[in-house]
């Protein structure tokens, strides 16, 4: 099985695990039990609007809630809000609950929580429901060539 968010990592030679799982409810916490990872290392991807035509990828991990104070400050921007579910899918063009930074149908700024960096290996949805990819912090900042900051409240 492949999703376009495994095609950009293989297309640009990047090095992941694919991680299959029973996908019977959304959020990181159900995948993190269902894959049997750590929460704290299952990253969740959040579509932030800084306002209403720039949008945003905020990657934090399952673990920890995101600071829209916070986001708006690293983003230099008056004010950050999560996108509602219908904005989120057109934009990136994956369900929510399986929003991945990768291979979205626009490309989005990403910025990642600074407390996933010091993990070796972390787990991120690959474009679908029930599919995840382990890679390493350093690799998906290349990837996406996003920013790093505290984001958590």
């Amino acid at each position: 099985m492949t999703t376009r968010g495994i095609q950009f990592l293989k297309r640009n030679r990047i090095a992941h695990q694919m991680v299959k799982y029973d996908h019977q409810e959304k959020g990181a916490e159900y995948a993190a039990r269902a894959a049997d990872y750590p929460l704290e290392r299952t990253i969740k991807t959040l579509v932030v609007a800084l306002d209403s035509s720039h949008f945003i990828l905020v990657l934090m991990p399952g673990d920890r809630q995101v600071s829209m104070k916070k986001v708006a400050k690293a983003c230099k921007a008056k004010r950050a809000a999560m996108a509602d579910t219908d904005t989120a899918q057109r934009l990136t063009g994956y369900q929510v609950g399986g929003i991945s930074p990768f291979g979205g149908k626009k490309r989005l700024p990403a910025i990642m929580d600074i407390s996933l960096q010091p993990h070796g290996e972390v787990m991120i949805n690959a474009g679908q429901r029930g599919i995840m990819v382990k890679m390493t912090p350093d690799d998906i900042v290349a990837a996406l060539k996003s920013e790093i900051a505290d984001l958590s409240q």
